[in-house]
């Protein structure tokens, strides 16, 4: 769990050791990167924070170490 000014940010699943091959954009070629899924809290404000809760693909590239995330529910 990441906690920001007070508020949670994300919580991370668990990674099984396996590696996915991914382009990298700072890298500029396929490079191995651990991916997960994690919930980030969108809003800042407490009261509403139950009600923000939304699922992020993370990856990071295990050579560079440059972090991509995108919101899985573009609603």
């Amino acid at each position: 769990m990441l906690i920001s000014g007070g508020v949670v940010v994300g919580m991370a699943t668990t990674n099984d050791g396996v590696d996915m091959s991914e382009t990298c954009m700072d890298c500029g070629r396929d490079t191995p990167h651990a991916v997960s899924v994690r919930i980030r809290t969108e809003s800042t404000k407490a009261e509403n924070a139950e009600f923000s809760r939304e699922p992020y693909r993370v990856s990071e590239c295990q050579v560079c170490g440059a972090t991509t995330s995108t919101r899985m529910n573009n609603a």
